[in-house]
């Protein structure tokens, strides 16, 4: 595995070429998407690059896990062929160009996080500009960012295959993420609860869809509170484009976002 830091270096003698863009910190779900990328294509790229622009200043930029010789030996593990590993400088020499998706980015992360997707739209498009990917690949865990991704690609005219893969989870049904690492004990054991009660949901909702989807967010939302959890938001919503749905149709999905102690979580689960 070749790493590279100059976005001049990226050049591919085979197609195709995928891509997976990474803030590091790898578990399990970003390597099944490396996996994935390597079987479907002659050539994978994986970045690592932990963006500032989708961070708040009261967010944790700081404190995000960082490890690039250990996220490198795991890239080469998983098949990957380039780990493009820039500098902020790099990316961001000068910063008079924004991307925003309006819509689509509007609700649940853009009204907990403002600033969030207009950072993920400006340095994906950067990232996509630079590596040129035949295929690009996304976990389904960030429901809200494949549907914004999703987007921009079709807005701008992005010639990129889009494939968005399901959640990985612990044994316990614990959506992986970079941020587990920083539960207590006592929240680790509790976290699951999380999933637990999305899979009730979409079961629920598949038993009887003229349920009211109101009432059970409401009962739902009163139960993770009793169990110690912070819930911002809990919806049954069109994947597309990220809009409440009150009844059940094929395709929609339940999101949450909920912090548990310090911890922020999202998870969803399709219906």
């Amino acid at each position: 595995m070749k790493i590279v830091r100059d976005p001049a270096e990226l050049e591919f003698p085979v197609r195709p070429v995928g891509f997976v863009p990474t803030m590091g910190a790898f578990h399990e779900g970003h390597l099944e998407l490396m996996r994935t990328s390597a079987r479907e294509n002659d050539c994978t790229v994986v970045s690592l690059f932990v963006n500032p622009t989708q961070f708040a200043p009261h967010e944790d930029l700081s404190k995000y896990p960082r490890n690039e010789s250990r996220d490198a030996e795991m890239a080469e593990a998983a098949g990957v062929d380039v780990l493009f590993a820039p500098t902020v400088d790099t990316i961001y020499p000068r910063r008079t160009t924004e991307v925003r998706v309006s819509g689509v980015s509007e609700r649940f992360e853009g009204e907990v996080r403002p600033t969030h997707f207009a950072g993920v739209a400006t340095v994906v498009l950067k990232l996509f500009n630079m590596v040129r990917p035949d295929r690009a690949y996304f976990g389904l865990k960030d429901l809200q960012q494949c549907a914004v991704v999703r987007r921009m690609v079709e807005d701008l005219n992005v010639p990129v295959e889009l494939r968005f893969l399901e959640t990985v989870r612990e044994s316990d049904g614990l959506a992986m993420s970079s941020r587990n690492v920083y539960l207590s004990s006592e929240d680790r054991a509790i976290a699951p609860r999380l999933y637990q009660v999305l899979a009730r949901l979409a079961s629920t909702l598949r038993a009887d869809p003229q349920v009211s989807v109101q009432s059970l967010v409401e009962d739902a939302s009163a139960q993770l509170g009793r169990e110690g959890f912070e819930v911002q938001y809990l919806a049954l919503v069109d994947p597309q484009n990220m809009e409440p749905v009150a009844i059940f149709h094929p395709g929609c999905r339940w999101i949450i976002a909920a912090k548990l102690g310090n911890i922020r979580l999202i998870d969803n689960v399709p219906v």
